[in-house]
């Protein structure tokens, strides 16, 4: 009798135990998953703001401020919506044109920039949002400001 109580106290021991690894081993991979997704946004929109400011740079002079900018956010939001990035718009783009000393300036058709910079604003991506996995609230909200700047080509 007394083996069998022993041999019940440890497979009980044994349950507890794979419990608490189980709920740990779920938490980390719930924020491996969630921080990974988020990572991968980060990189999705940098990508997306080099292809903005890779247009713009070549964009004609004549037309920097009627068309390049328009065709710039276009080009990121696009990119942004291939990737899979959620809630995208080109209010969360900014574009703007440089001074020749890479001070900000305005763009203005007919006047060459010396530089360009799209930059996303204000996006944010709730880390918890799929897999909740953090104690107290359900989610948190990273905001991702990725940039990029080049100089005019034209």
């Amino acid at each position: 009798m007394n083996k069998t109580f022993a041999s019940r106290r440890q497979q009980g021991a044994a349950a507890v135990e794979f419990g608490i690894v189980l709920t740990l081993l779920m938490t980390l991979l719930a924020g491996t998953f969630e921080l990974g997704r988020a990572f991968w946004y980060f990189d999705a929109l940098t990508k997306a703001t080099r292809d903005g400011a890779r247009t713009l740079s070549v964009a004609p002079t004549a037309t920097i401020s009627s068309q390049g900018v328009a065709a710039a956010k276009a080009i990121v939001v696009n990119a942004a919506a291939s990737a899979g990035v959620p809630s995208f718009s080109s209010a969360n783009v900014t574009v703007t044109c440089l001074t020749s000393a890479y001070a900000d300036g305005t763009c203005t058709d007919g006047t060459a920039p010396g530089g360009v910079r799209v930059e996303i604003v204000s996006y944010q991506v709730k880390i918890g949002e799929l897999i909740p996995f953090m104690i107290g609230s359900a989610s948190r909200n990273v905001t991702l400001t990725p940039r990029t700047t080049m100089r005019y080509m034209l």
